[in-house]
Order: structure tokens, then C-alpha cells, then sequence
């Protein structure tokens, strides 16, 4: 690009402020050699001047520009790009596609390369983000509200693409994300974003107690087994470290990587419950069997397991996660603050819980002992698997004819791995394990949910347990 005079247009980074000129530009009939279109991140105190701008060109003009549909997409991607080159490829790009019509089939074409390559770079980055980013819970005094905030450095104006993720993927907090260039913030009561401007990384919070959190779920789930240093620095480049405090440790698991090994081998043979569920699957045998079951290391410090509790040949099973502090301590499922959460929307549709079978997917209560609190923690794929025995003998003893998976982990212990709550609940499906499954949300996230969303959220079981009871053809 010239830097001698030349007629410039100054761009506000955002799609809609190129878009608004480049129609402006296509109506006047400027070619893109007659203008410079320039960032106004860049362009700070122009001392090398400005030409007039051209006279437009009738013969030009396009008063109604006809852009297809995949330009557009691209554009919306590339503009995140903090080449400063941007604007003026994309008006460059958006000038052709006027008179080559198939111009981004075009893959061999210079412009057209570029800003694939610039869509890839933007693609990625986000990607990244969303991998990486970590929030730390604040509160203070004053304000006592749990908000979390992170900082993060992006390599592109992403912040913009990346929120609607974290929006769906954190609905029900209250969080505030920080960049060198922009900031958003999230209010869960009025699911809105606020936009602010761009703070230092002095300005984000220090460490605190989530970070010890993180430090100790990345220590459960290292698999020294599966270590290859070259291809995780390749996915994660040591400059995203920073955003990581779980990887503060990663040098100490490095170092016992080949004797964790040796125990993971040992104990991959025996990480299930198979050898402990009798093969009477009767509800009072398998009851006085699970106080013995030693399949996974949930066992140790948990109080005790956990067993269901209900009608011996119920039509509707619900199936939990996992048992919580109180139930830890009675010995009984859903007995907590979840439980009565439960049972208000069970009595709402007309039923009993004794009608029902209540149990969980998990017998005993995973937790991070902080202080003299126990802090829920939500087993993983491998707990599940190891205790889904024990769900199957119940399954088999009970025969319910509707089974409703109460959250994400009984839905993977029964619908598998892949199976996306938010997306497919309120649906019958079936299962190998099941005739009719239901999903729907776990009871306490409607006790951790605020303002708009703990109705919504409570009306979601209310539906889908009203769903199951017709299913099972009962009347409330």
C-alpha cells in the first residue's frame, strides 16, 4: 500500500463499519486502486496526508451489489483478523466478485488464497479460546456475588465470535471476559452481553481457589499413557501456558509419567464392578451386596454407597448422577436440596415419588475436600463405566418401562459418550440398556440457576417428566 497521498477511508474494526463503507464505495463506482481503506487501529496521527476523494464514476456505480452468500461468511471471519490489511483485500475481493462471479471457487486466485488462509488463522485462534481460556471466581465484601472473570490474549480480534460459546456454555454465571483490545461481560438474569474496552492483564484478578480446582481435575485426568510432548506443545504452544494453571504441575506429572503407567496397567483390569453385583439381580440381594464393592477408587472416601430406593417393579426409573453430601450420609438418593426439588415438580404432575425407582448412575459420592466442605465433583467416563453394573442389575431387577436420566452423566452412563443433553432432552430414544429413555436436566441446576433461567430450567424436568409419565401411561 502507497504510503504517499492517497484518498483513505478510516474503518472501525467491526464487519458492519466495513460493510456500511464498502456500499457506500460500490455505489460511487471507487475502484479499490483509488482508495485506501485503513484500520483506525493503525491509522493513529496520519501525518502523511489525504488526497481528495475521486469523483464517482456512474459508469461504475453499483447501486445494487449482488455478493453471494459465501462471501459474506468469509468476510464476517476475516475481518477478525488483525492483518491491517483486511479491509482493503475484502473490498478488493467484494469489487471482483461483482464482475467474476465465481471468483472464490477460485482457490488458485492470490486474494481469494489470502483470505482462506486468513479465515483458517482466525478459525483456529478461536478454537483455542475456547480451549484455554479459564475463569477465576471473584467476590468481595461489598459484593458478595460470585462473578468470574479471566484475561486472555487472543492473536485476533475474537472476543466478538467467541462469546456466543461461552454464553451457552456457562448460561447460569455471572462472568466478565478481559482482552488487550475488548471486553464483554455476561449477565445470566437478562442473558445479555455488555461490551467494554480493553484492560491490561494487571487488571485481572489474581489466583484463587478455582485454580487449585483446575490444577486437580487436570491431575485426575493425565493420562501418562497417552503422553506425547511434541504433539501437545503442537496443539498447545507453550504461549497459551500462561492462561493455565493446571499446567503449574505439569512438570511434576511429566516426571512420574512411567510409574503412573505401571499402576494405570495394574489397575485397568479391575476398574469395575462386575466382580461385585451378584448374579441374583433382586433388589434385596444386590442392596446387601454394594456396601462391598470396591470397582473404582470412589469407594475410599466416600461414607458409604448409595443404593436406589422405590417401588420393586416401578414403571418410570429416575437415575441420577451421583450421590451428594446429605445423601453420602443417610445412605438414601436424593434426599438433599436437589431432592426436594424433585419431589415439589413430582407432586406438581400428581405423583408419588414411592411409585417411582430412584437411584444414580454412580454409588458413591465423588468429592474435593476444601476445608470442612466437601465439594461435589462430577465423576468421569471411567467411573461411570465402572459402576454401570450395578445400574444394569437394577435395571433388570426393576424392568421400568420409562428410564429418565436426571443430567449429563446418567444420560452418557445409558445414551453414551456423545450424547448432548441440552440438544436432544425432552426426546424418547432408546437405549441397549433401556426400551425408553428420556434425558433431561439434573434438579440442582435449578438450584444453582438465577433469575429467568431457574424457571426455564425447572420447567424443562417439569415437561419431560410429564413426558415419561404419559410414555409410561400413567394419569396424573
Amino acid at each position: 500500500m502507497s504510503l504517499g497521498l492517497a484518498y483513505r477511508v478510516r474503518i472501525e474494526p467491526s464487519f458492519s463499519a466495513w460493510r456500511e463503507e464498502a456500499r457506500l464505495l460500490l455505489r460511487q463506482g471507487i475502484a479499490p486502486d483509488q482508495v485506501e481503506l485503513v484500520s483506525t487501529e493503525q491509522d493513529h496521527a496520519m501525518t502523511f496526508g489525504f488526497a481528495p476523494a475521486p469523483a464517482p464514476d456512474p459508469a461504475l456505480a453499483i447501486q445494487k451489489p449482488s455478493v453471494p452468500k459465501a462471501f459474506f461468511e468469509l468476510a464476517e471471519i476475516v475481518c477478525c483478523h488483525k492483518d491491517p490489511d483486511r479491509w482493503q483485500l475484502l473490498y478488493r475481493v467484494l469489487w471482483r466478485v461483482q464482475h467474476e462471479r465465481s471468483l472464490l471457487l477460485n482457490e488458485l486466485d492470490e486474494d481469494v488464497a489470502r483470505m482462506r488462509r486468513m479465515d483458517q488463522q482466525v478459525r483456529r485462534d478461536l478454537h483455542k479460546m475456547h480451549a484455554f481460556l479459564r475463569f477465576r471466581m471473584v467476590s468481595t465484601p461489598e459484593d458478595p456475588e460470585e462473578h468470574y472473570i479471566s484475561w486472555y490474549r487472543p492473536d485476533h480480534r475474537i472476543l466478538e465470535l467467541a462469546v456466543p460459546f461461552f454464553a451457552e456454555r456457562f448460561a447460569v454465571m455471572q462472568w466478565t471476559i478481559l482482552t488487550d483490545y475488548a471486553s464483554a461481560s455476561w449477565d445470566p438474569q437478562s442473558r445479555a452481553v455488555t461490551w467494554g474496552p480493553g484492560v491490561p492483564r494487571s487488571e485481572a484478578p489474581p489466583e484463587d481457589e478455582l485454580e487449585g480446582m483446575w490444577r486437580s481435575y487436570y491431575s485426575s485426568i493425565f493420562n501418562p499413557a497417552r503422553l506425547n510432548t511434541r504433539a501437545m506443545k503442537a496443539e498447545m504452544p507453550v504461549r497459551y501456558w500462561a492462561n493455565l494453571p493446571e499446567l503449574n504441575i505439569l512438570p511434576q506429572l511429566l516426571a512420574g509419567a512411567e510409574s503412573r503407567v505401571g499402576v494405570m496397567m495394574q489397575q485397568q483390569s479391575s476398574l469395575s464392578a462386575n466382580t461385585y453385583v451378584p448374579n441374583d439381580h433382586t433388589l434385596p440381594v444386590l442392596r446387601d451386596a454394594i456396601p462391598r464393592c470396591e470397582g473404582c477408587e470412589l469407594y475410599k472416601p466416600a461414607t458409604q454407597a448409595v443404593f436406589g430406593v422405590g417401588l420393586a417393579h416401578a414403571p418410570i426409573m429416575l437415575v441420577g448422577e451421583q450421590p451428594g453430601d446429605m445423601e453420602d450420609v443417610e445412605g438414601k438418593p436424593f434426599v438433599g436440596p436437589a431432592g426436594k426439588v424433585l419431589d415439589q415438580i413430582i407432586a406438581e404432575l400428581g405423583f408419588d415419588r414411592d411409585t417411582m425407582y430412584v437411584t444414580n448412575a454412580v454409588k458413591h459420592f465423588k468429592f474435593v475436600q476444601r476445608g470442612k466442605r466437601r465439594i461435589h465433583e462430577s465423576p468421569n467416563l471411567k467411573e461411570i463405566g465402572a459402576c454401570r453394573p450395578w445400574l444394569l442389575a437394577e435395571l433388570d431387577a426393576v424392568q421400568p418401562q420409562v428410564v429418565v436420566c436426571l443430567g449429563a452423566s446418567a444420560a452418557k452412563s445409558l445414551l453414551g459418550a456423545k450424547f448432548a443433553l441440552m440438544k436432544d432432552r425432552g426426546k424418547i430414544v432408546e437405549s441397549p440398556y433401556a426400551p425408553r429413555v428420556v434425558a433431561t436436566i439434573h434438579p440442582s441446576a435449578v438450584l444453582r440457576a438465577e433469575g429467568e433461567t431457574k424457571q426455564v430450567l425447572y420447567n424443562y424436568i417439569r415437561q419431560d417428566l410429564a413426558l415419561a409419565a404419559q410414555t409410561a401411561g400413567l394419569a396424573g
